[in-house]
């Protein structure tokens, strides 16, 4: 019998098939315009709902999955980086279809696709909303009618991520791997090493086609750039600037509104409907919460909030650029189209914008653990 248990090794999710999902936080672009990639800067914790028995509220327990702590307009992609077979991904933004903008489903779609396909889609920063863009996926408190999920069906009940993936069928699945057995035979052996050479270092996890954005981490002193300042959050009582959104009240659930616009693909399936499971392998229920309450339910200390943009730019490290001419975009969807920008609702941007100098944005070529328990959502 098939596997169905979605698992948790580190801060990365392993669902059945094969999908690997990692959730990166990033610089928040602005809402006007159009930008190239934001860089990674580092993963977010994720840890089981069910290790944490009373602290966490009944919703959360009833929902089962995972959680993860974000600020308020934090931003995040997700990377399938080292997705080692075929899989087509559903992601859900409190319930909606983050490709489609359709209600969330328990089948796959063509038309609209309802799907990203791994390892093809390397990472998805946002939802389908513009011809060869997306909007960025951004942080708020549900109540406001801020997020994807109230301002598409008009009330805010699930908040968080959902992920549902779906193998190829047993007969594909073997013609596959049979594929690929035979690529690997007719590949050159690699050239011997020197004598006395050092071997190798091993690939890091998630590498390979697919791999995910660099992530870049503030250099060290004494290195090519001097080191960027980490924005701390707020002190407790701390008066907040005129016009900022006030936090999200303790114990307030989190969805993802979105935010600025960057180019990026969302690829279209080139496999016929048929060569998919019918139904899906496994699912899991990411909740996000909020730094306070991460606190009070792990006993850890959230990570501190990211480095501003332009200080990331000023530093001269890279922005990033990356388009499959092989694939094809998927045309956006009508109803993310109209979802406006978290600054509609929660007041301007303060955050300064720094365009990066000629050079700075990169192109970029494609490239076991513990149960997570499922729940009633």
């Amino acid at each position: 019998m098939a596997d169905t248990s979605v698992r948790i090794d580190g801060n990365t999710l392993h669902l059945p098939g094969g999908a690997l999902v990692r959730f990166i936080r990033t610089l928040r672009l602005p809402e006007t315009g159009t930008h190239p990639l934001p860089p990674g800067l580092g993963e977010f914790p994720v840890r089981r709902v069910a290790d944490y028995g009373d602290r966490v509220p009944e919703t959360m327990r009833a929902r089962g999955g995972v959680m993860l702590p974000v600020y308020l307009r934090e931003a995040m992609w997700l990377s399938f980086a080292g997705t080692p077979e075929p899989a087509a991904l559903q992601v859900g933004v409190g319930k909606v279809c983050a490709v489609s903008g359709r209600p969330w489903s328990d089948e796959l779609a063509r038309d609209p696709q309802n799907y990203v396909v791994l390892p093809r889609q390397p990472w998805l920063d946002g939802i389908n909303s513009g011809t060869g863009t997306v909007r960025q996926f951004v942080a708020v408190p549900l109540g406001l009618g801020a997020t994807v999920e109230g301002q598409v069906t008009g009330e805010e009940v699930w908040g968080g991520v959902q992920l549902q993936s779906f193998p190829l069928n047993d007969a594909q699945l073997a013609r596959w791997r049979a594929d690929e057995r035979r690529r690997r035979e007719q590949l050159p052996p690699p050239p011997p090493l020197p004598y006395g050479a050092p071997m190798p270092a091993a690939p890091p996890p998630g590498g390979g086609f697919g791999a995910a954005m660099p992530v870049s981490a503030p250099p060290a002193a004494g290195g090519f750039a001097p080191p960027m300042p980490m924005a701390a959050p707020p002190a407790p009582g701390a008066a907040r600037a005129a016009g900022a959104p006030a936090a999200p009240p303790r114990g307030a659930a989190m969805g993802l509104g979105v935010g600025g616009s960057m180019r990026q693909e969302v690829y279209r399936d080139e496999r016929p409907l048929s060569d998919w499971a019918e139904r899906p392998a496994g699912r899991v229920f990411v909740h996000l919460v909020t730094p306070p309450e991460w606190r009070r339910i792990t006993g850890e200390a959230a990570p501190p909030s990211p480095v501003d943009r332009a200080a990331y730019t000023r530093a001269g490290l890279p922005w990033f650029d990356h388009y499959d001419e092989d694939a094809q975009d998927l045309a956006p969807s009508d109803k993310l189209q109209a979802v406006k920008p978290v600054g509609d609702w929660l007041g301007d941007d303060h955050e300064p914008w720094q365009q990066p100098a000629p050079g700075q944005t990169r192109p970029l070529k494609d490239a076991p653990g513990k149960p997570v328990s499922d729940g009633d959502w």
